[in-house]
């Protein structure tokens, strides 16, 4: 099966903490409890991140220069299409927002087999939930930029694509 979902699939919402919005690419739940979520945000500033119990968080910067997660004991660098995962339920601050970063967000729920996340370079095959990090060709799919296409079957990128497997897909 092969879904392809745009822009005008997606959905803007605030963050839980409301310091700024969310743009939701896919969200999958079962019996009212988040199994998966895909989306895009703005990190502007320095500050704290949402905390969310239960939840698993692998983050990747799309443009700008990055910046680190920092928390009780805890430094992580988020650098340009480098995944960095890490528990929802902790603490951490973004700092040294130098300029506007966009990032790519996964979320799954904690206590199911972690997600994979991985940057394919143009001209490589991928499966899963693949975002296009610029326009072109899916398999037969014509996709915009952040695009994102759902697959079962390895499909070629004419693109650089993160590809997410993930419980839910």
């Amino acid at each position: 099966m092969i879904t392809h979902l745009s822009a005008a699939d997606f959905v803007t919402m605030p963050w839980a903490n409301g310091k700024g919005t969310t743009v939701e690419l896919l969200r999958v739940e079962r019996v009212g409890r988040l199994i998966l979520r895909l989306s895009r945000a703005m990190v502007v500033e320095d500050g704290p991140f949402s905390i969310l119990p239960n939840i698993a968080r692998i983050l990747t910067v799309l443009s700008g220069p990055g910046f680190d997660l920092v928390g009780e004991g805890l430094h992580l660098p988020a650098r340009p299409l480098h995944p960095v995962a890490f528990a929802g339920d902790i603490a951490l601050r973004a700092v040294g927002v130098a300029q506007p970063c966009e990032d790519f967000n996964v979320m799954t729920a904690a206590d199911l087999p972690p997600a994979k996340v991985a940057v394919y370079p143009a001209g490589t095959s991928a499966q899963g939930a693949l975002l296009a990090l610029a326009a072109g060709r899916i398999g037969a799919l014509d996709v915009a930029r952040y695009d994102l296409v759902l697959t079962d079957q390895p499909l070629l990128a004419d693109m650089p694509v993160i590809a997410v497997q993930a419980v839910g897909l």
